[in-house]
């Protein structure tokens, strides 16, 4: 599975002018299922993701993690993480999971995130969404399961 992850202070989705899904300060984690990936690098990046210790402690370092700030999460799916730009301009999409698979992966995601103790509002797997963030830091972290 592929990440995008963004410290933010504030973050949310839209689908048709209709709020769908928000976060105050926490992550926004944009999520691709890539080919062949299983439950298994769900729970993984989960968990790697609720440890980044990416939030400032009291001496201004990023030493905290989304559980110790007791931070929330908005997950959206995002199947152009996965374009592979070797061959020309227009992106290929085909290491993307077939969108069955990848909208029941991105949802065990939100899932286990839930697992771990943190709140987690979704977008709308294969919506036209409008995100909107407001980036703290700013922090972006990208992150793979196959690397």
């Amino acid at each position: 599975m592929r990440a995008l992850i963004q410290r933010v202070t504030e973050a949310k989705v839209e689908v048709a002018g209709e709020l769908i899904g928000q976060t105050g300060p926490g992550l926004l984690v944009l999520i691709c299922a890539m080919q062949g990936d299983t439950e298994a690098e769900g729970d993984k990046l989960a968990a790697k993701i609720s440890k980044l210790r990416i939030f400032k402690d009291d001496h201004g370092k990023m030493n905290r993690s989304l559980v110790d700030v007791g931070g929330s999460a908005l997950v959206v799916s995002q199947f152009t993480l996965a374009g592979d730009t070797s061959r020309g301009n227009r992106p290929g999409f085909s290491n993307a999971a077939p969108p069955a698979d990848g909208e029941r992966l991105y949802l065990h995601f939100a899932e286990a995130l839930r697992g771990l103790g943190i709140p987690v509002e979704t977008g709308q797997f294969g919506a036209d969404m409008a995100v909107s963030l407001v980036n703290d830091g700013p922090v972006t972290l990208w992150m793979d399961t196959a690397a």
